[in-house]
């Protein structure tokens, strides 16, 4: 199937951003969690700034990562491949179904866990750092999601 020069560069564009994504949520990763992020961690943020800010970067890279690839990529890349996108869950079993995630299911429980972090303020410092520990988890999914569709899109775009 011969892709339009349209899409071709959507692609190329979105493997670029995501790549630039991941690698970003990795390196606020490492620094966030240089050492287990405790309760005790969550209710020093009000007295560490830098704290406060890693946490901050660290939510928002995993939230955009997340979007981006959900939202903006897999359905780019199911156009591409000659699969109308439908739903969320529909694209993300696709998805998986075309191994470039790893899993619909544990990518749900990602999407609840960004929805919780983005739009609940987490006063609990247990749930907090039950939360952040999570996401933490969660980000070498994201990463194997981005290089999956990464190499999927240099297939489809350098023949």
């Amino acid at each position: 199937m011969k892709l339009s020069a349209t899409l071709v560069a959507r692609l190329v564009f979105l493997a670029r951003v995501t790549g630039r994504e991941s690698r970003h949520l990795q390196d606020t990763d490492a620094r966030l969690f240089v050492a287990p992020f405790t309760p005790e961690s969550a209710r020093q943020i009000a007295k560490d700034a830098m704290l406060a800010e890693r946490l901050d970067a660290f939510v928002a890279r995993f939230s955009r990562l997340q979007d981006t690839l959900g939202d903006k990529l897999l359905p780019a890349l199911l156009d591409a491949v000659g699969e109308a996108p439908g739903t969320a869950m529909d694209n993300l079993d696709r998805a998986e179904r075309f191994g470039w995630i790893a899993s619909a299911d544990h990518w749900m429980e990602m999407r609840r866990l960004r929805n919780q972090m983005v739009h609940e303020y987490i006063e609990d410092p247990v749930v907090l750092a039950d939360a952040l520990n999570t996401g933490h988890l969660f980000v070498a999914a994201l990463a194997q999601a981005t290089e999956h569709c990464g190499r999927e899109i240099a297939r489809l775009t350098t023949k």
